[in-house]
């Protein structure tokens, strides 16, 4: 990477946050699953081949090639595939390439939009951010700016005609709803699986086939979430903060921040700070 490329890169990545990443893969076969998680920036995801089932929020999706997939921050999500021939295109941004006049429309695009009619209009300005994005120089910000604002334009101006359909199980969704609204409590398996009528391993089951997750393992992610929240925005103790957000113990609520974050409770309150 020359020099020029190297400043584009830390610019576009530290500054205005921009991210581009095309995966596709060919060869193998076997369930692939990515890495579950959440972010700060408004994420596009576009599907170009294969199978691919996608849990956003509260619901499940079966994606067809050529969906689109528009995720907000802080929204947990996951995408599982049938096997690992797949083919996807990622962009990560802030707000500023997402035009002004688009942004109140966005509610009402999330989260899956299919529109096979502009099929071929996504898939010209996806091949113009990959080539700028690849290619950089001394304009790229700008020209990246003007695409992914011709992208959100097109999917605002045919929104009427788009559909989307959740394939995802009531129950599940209803779970989530409530889990979301109470997860800083002690929410057990046995409780949800009781104001469902079921058995905690067939809400266990249904609950990872439906999200991917493990049960305990999305409650501690909501419970992560504030938490990184909070340290950024309050000067409370890592062990005022784990209790508000769910955790008996703190020392628990410190190794499973680092693991997800790459970095101590402690440390990140610190840094946000200066």
């Amino acid at each position: 990477m020359n020099e020029a490329t190297k400043q584009f890169y830390d610019k576009i990545e530290n500054e205005h946050k921009f991210l581009f990443h095309h995966d596709n893969v060919t060869e193998g076969s076997g369930k692939y699953t990515r890495k579950k998680h959440y972010h700060n920036l408004f994420e596009v995801y576009y599907f170009t081949g294969g199978e691919c089932r996608y849990f956003i929020d509260n619901k499940s999706y079966q994606l067809s090639p050529g969906d689109i997939v528009l995720i907000p921050e802080g929204v947990i999500h996951n995408s599982e595939y049938g096997n690992t021939v797949h083919s996807r295109m990622l962009i990560n941004c802030s707000h500023k390439f997402i035009p002004s006049s688009v942004r109140p429309m966005l509610p009402q695009m999330l989260h899956i939009y299919r529109n096979p009619e502009i099929t071929d209009e996504i898939n010209r300005i996806f091949s113009l951010i990959e080539e700028e994005y690849t290619k950089p120089d001394g304009f790229s910000e700008d020209v990246l700016s003007c695409y992914t604002h011709m992208l959100f334009i097109l999917l605002a101006r045919n929104m009427d005609n788009r559909s989307s359909t959740s394939t995802g199980n009531a129950c599940i969704e209803q779970a989530i709803d409530y889990i979301k609204e109470n997860f800083t409590s002690n929410i057990t398996l046995p409780d949800m699986a009781t104001m469902f009528y079921v058995s905690p391993e067939h809400f266990s089951r249904l609950f990872k086939k439906e999200t991917g997750f493990n049960f305990s393992e999305y409650i501690n992610m909501l419970r992560l979430q504030k938490a990184e929240a909070m340290l950024k925005k309050t000067s409370a103790s890592v062990a005022e903060i784990a209790s508000e957000c769910g955790f008996n113990d703190s020392n628990y609520f410190s190794i499973r921040f680092k693991n997800m974050y790459g970095i101590s409770p402690k440390k990140l309150q610190i840094t946000s700070k200066k």
